[in-house]
């Protein structure tokens, strides 16, 4: 508000409050200099949106992402994952600690040709591409190569 009565319209601004209730409420909020006919500043005029169930969502929504993403990181299994074009997008702790490669050493890479041994890189190739189409392999095994 003050940066409206100096002039500078300010939109979007989300502001959380408490209601007399106790409830937390986010508004998102514009703010319009008011000027009289001498074009001098003569107040605010502040018009404003309730969004606390899409501001209340959206939380929730990063927190369960938040928790996912622990999931992944922390799982006692390798979890890798790649991007259509083979290139690595997913490396979990555990896929580090197996390998030897770090998730920021692995990450955009080519999996097949950076992280499976030469002898398996063609069935692994054929197996993501498959995968690639929606046509999933059960219980593959492959072998990665580590850094040591």
């Amino acid at each position: 508000l003050n940066k409206a009565l100096t002039g500078v319209e300010t939109s979007n601004y989300e502001l959380e409050f408490e209601t007399k209730s106790k409830e937390t409420r986010y508004l998102l909020v514009n703010a319009t200099t008011r000027r009289d006919a001498a074009n001098n500043i003569v107040g605010v005029v502040g018009v404003a949106q309730d969004v606390t169930e899409a501001t209340k969502h959206d939380r929730s929504v990063a927190a369960a992402a938040h928790e996912l993403r622990q999931l992944v990181d922390t799982a006692n299994a390798p979890i890798f994952g790649i991007d259509v074009h083979g290139n690595v997008n997913e490396w979990n702790n555990k896929t580090a600690e197996i390998t030897g490669f770090s998730k920021v050493e692995a990450m955009d890479k080519p999996l097949v040709k950076t992280f499976i041994v030469d002898k398996l890189r063609q069935s692994v190739h054929v197996v993501l591409d498959e995968a690639l189409k929606g046509l999933e392999t059960s219980n593959y095994e492959l072998e990665f190569r580590t850094k040591t």
